[in-house]
């Protein structure tokens, strides 16, 4: 669905002779392998491009009522863009998450280096190639201008298309995408340690990687993981994430993973509890939204397994339940003593037991 109202993110900085990952070849990779978007005529493509603008704002007001999350600064719009456009943003965010020192002082030099980031960045491209069909918006951290980092995007084709196909209003759709997003703005945007935290986490994982030909010896590992997938025993144990586990990963892997559950669980509480006032159909939305969630064919299963994806359905459910189950105990207030620190966020273990949270954080 390219349009010129669409917004056009800037192409991703590349510099392969310093990076652990060729997100050249990234981004080259995903854009050749990006399966075509639906073929909407123009008023309508451009109508839906204003739409979403504006209600990524009504979306942002609504959140900060319900949660109590307020960055100080007036509500922004969001970028709508196509699937083309979500690829460069998404590798120029990655690019800038992975940046620096830390992990490049691991890689061999010469031959041996430029092999591993270019197949590192094949890697990436095929998953941000399946990855871009699929995503109704995303809020990135860390897109955007550095001075100001942050980038609330909304794809625009794949919110029509997912749209149409739980057949309820356009509107309503729309607006509920963009409370979820919305809330993951104001998370990192409210709560200022947080941006901080979830990357020092997730170069931590990476940095303690076995040795650094971690992501060749991954690809060696991904043919017993898609048999699996293909018996139906897809788990936890598929992702990505978990293939690179060793004992020093795991510490930080459960920190990041009770994170990521937190957050989007969150976001799902929130894009629900907004209201019917809000997104009437929002339970007929919830329903049918989750039913595709789980839904594919097989050779989309066994990507979801290999990506973590998942795993990450999971998250949200448990995340959402453990949300729930803290506002109904102690409102939302009491909830969000969860920002206060890291300190103060929960364990995964505390994430599907939420009592033993509320009873670490209740007064001596």
């Amino acid at each position: 669905m390219a349009h010129p109202a669409l917004d056009t993110p800037p192409a991703p900085r590349t510099d392969p002779t310093s990076s652990p990952i060729d997100w050249a070849v990234a981004a080259v990779t995903a854009q050749r392998l990006l399966p075509a978007g639906p073929v909407v005529p123009p008023q309508e493509a451009a109508g839906a491009v204003r739409q979403l603008r504006a209600l990524s704002v009504s979306a942002e007001q609504h959140v900060r009522e319900l949660t109590g999350l307020d960055d100080g600064q007036p509500p922004r719009c969001a970028e709508v863009v196509d699937r083309p456009g979500w690829v460069d943003a998404a590798v120029e965010g990655l690019r800038r998450l992975l940046a620096g020192d830390w992990l490049d002082h691991r890689l061999a030099e010469g031959k041996s280096r430029r092999m591993l980031a270019t197949t590192a960045g094949m890697q990436v491209g095929v998953a941000l190639a399946f990855l871009a069909s699929r995503v109704l918006g995303q809020y990135d951290p860390f897109g955007g201008p550095p001075e100001t980092p942050g980038r609330l995007l909304l794809v625009a084709p794949n919110v029509l298309t997912v749209g149409r196909m739980v057949d309820v209003p356009a509107e309503e759709f729309q607006m509920w995408v963009c409370l979820h997003e919305a809330t993951h703005r104001l998370q990192f945007n409210a709560v200022p340690w947080l941006r901080e935290y979830f990357a020092s986490q997730v170069q931590s994982f990476v940095a303690t990687a076995e040795d650094p030909d971690t992501m060749i010896k991954m690809v060696g590992r991904l043919p017993a993981a898609l048999r699996g997938a293909r018996r139906g025993e897809a788990s936890d144990a598929l992702s990505v994430l978990t293939l690179l586990q060793d004992p020093e990963q795991r510490a930080v892997l459960e920190r990041l993973l009770a994170l990521a559950t937190l957050l989007e669980g969150h976001a799902d509480h929130v894009m629900d509890a907004v209201g019917p006032s809000v997104v009437p159909s929002v339970r007929l939305i919830r329903q049918r939204f989750t039913a595709r969630r789980h839904g594919g064919g097989l050779a989309e299963r066994v990507l979801r397994a290999v990506l973590g994806i998942d795993a990450k359905l999971r998250q949200y459910a448990e995340g959402a339940a453990f949300t729930r189950y803290v506002v109904d105990a102690v409102g939302m207030d009491g909830f969000n003593a969860v920002w206060t620190s890291p300190e103060t966020l929960p364990t995964r273990a505390e994430i599907t037991d939420p009592a033993a949270w509320l009873y670490r954080m209740s007064p001596a």
